[in-house]
């Protein structure tokens, strides 16, 4: 996994994009281009440290894998491309504004109702990460974006150390305080990941990452 480092080439990621943007039932007199243009760059805002184009290429990299699941896997896919799109930690209304976005974007590419619908209920679905049984495009979404939780010990500090950089604005003691809050409330979920594969693959090594970030957190507080 490439955490925390914006992709300069993007032409992978723009043929991804066409290539969404047409299984999803795009018609071929709309040009996708000026709305990956728009995407990419602001995936590549300056600002963000982990929530980058690296981290839309690896969640459409384990979409792939996690595909044979959904029912609508295009649908799937463009929900990744907006599901960050507007991003900005000291903000609560990320999510529902990149729904948003992608329910003004999808019908001027031509993309159904229905379809564009799909999208924008799996990008608000990534406020909570918390799909109801039988949702298996809301699952794949939802375990597409958790995996790099699941990443080697050392995968998982750099996006540990991504995370705070773009916290960088809000104080140590509080910081941990939040976040040891927020890995607390993951441990508690009887499961991190729906799908089979995720269940298989991800969950064990997640739990463990979660465990031991909190381990030190709260290290970190107690008294010497």
């Amino acid at each position: 996994m490439d955490i925390g480092t914006p992709r300069t080439d993007t032409t992978d990621l723009r043929a991804r994009w066409h290539a969404a943007v047409t299984a999803a039932g795009a018609p071929a007199d709309r040009d996708p281009a000026p709305y990956a243009d728009r995407l990419l760059t602001a995936w590549a805002e300056p600002r963000r440290r982990y929530h980058t184009t690296a981290h839309l290429a690896d969640v459409l990299a384990r979409i792939d894998v996690l595909a044979p699941h959904a029912a609508d896997p295009a649908a799937v896919r463009l929900a990744a491309w907006f599901h960050d799109a507007v991003y900005r930690p000291d903000r609560s209304e990320n999510e529902e504004r990149s729904a948003a976005l992608a329910e003004r974007a999808l019908p001027e590419l031509g993309i159904d109702a229905r379809r564009t619908a799909e999208v924008a209920r799996l990008v608000r679905l990534t406020v909570t990460h918390d799909p109801a049984p039988g949702d298996t495009d809301g699952e794949v979404l939802c375990d597409a974006d958790l995996a790099v939780l699941a990443g080697t010990p050392q995968e998982y500090a750099a996006y540990a150390a991504a995370v705070r950089d773009e916290y960088g604005f809000v104080p140590d003691d509080a910081f941990r305080t939040g976040r040891a809050a927020v890995l607390r409330q993951l441990l508690d979920l009887p499961r991190l990941f729906r799908t089979p594969y995720g269940t298989a693959h991800w969950e064990a090594p997640a739990r463990a990452n979660l465990a031991a970030e909190l381990a030190d957190l709260t290290s970190a507080d107690s008294p010497e």
